[in-house]
């Protein structure tokens, strides 16, 4: 079982470190969708690349268990934005959508499954 100073450590359990790491680049992905598709692409991933590295730090901070899985997803995730983004794949602002919610909705669940399954830190 993890120490009190381990939780302590945690990005995730400061409201402010928690805003800054993950909820702007959450608010920089929605607003994204308002702008042109090149300035969209970098805005996503400059924001899923903040996000990834702040998960791989705090898991390498703390132990936070989901921050071993999001972090290396969140890299992960800038594959298809740049698919997108270069028109490899063809979309239009419902492919972004959906895009933007599975990597919304699937870092949510990979939180949700790792922790239940392994426990808070680990």
């Amino acid at each position: 079982m993890r120490t009190t100073t381990t939780a302590s450590a945690d990005w995730v359990g400061s409201t402010r470190t928690k805003l800054l790491a993950w909820g702007l680049p959450h608010a920089a992905l929605v607003a994204g969708l308002l702008v042109v598709v090149p300035a969209r692409t970098a805005i996503w991933i400059v924001a899923l690349a903040w996000m990834g590295v702040a998960c791989i730090l705090n898991a390498r901070r703390c132990g936070r268990t989901h921050c071993r899985f999001t972090g290396p997803y969140y890299l992960v995730m800038i594959v298809p934005v740049l698919a997108l983004g270069s028109g490899i794949v063809p979309a239009g602002l419902l492919g972004w959508l959906v895009l933007g919610a599975v990597i919304i909705l699937l870092s949510k669940t990979i939180w949700w499954a790792t922790e239940r399954a392994r426990g808070k830190f680990s």
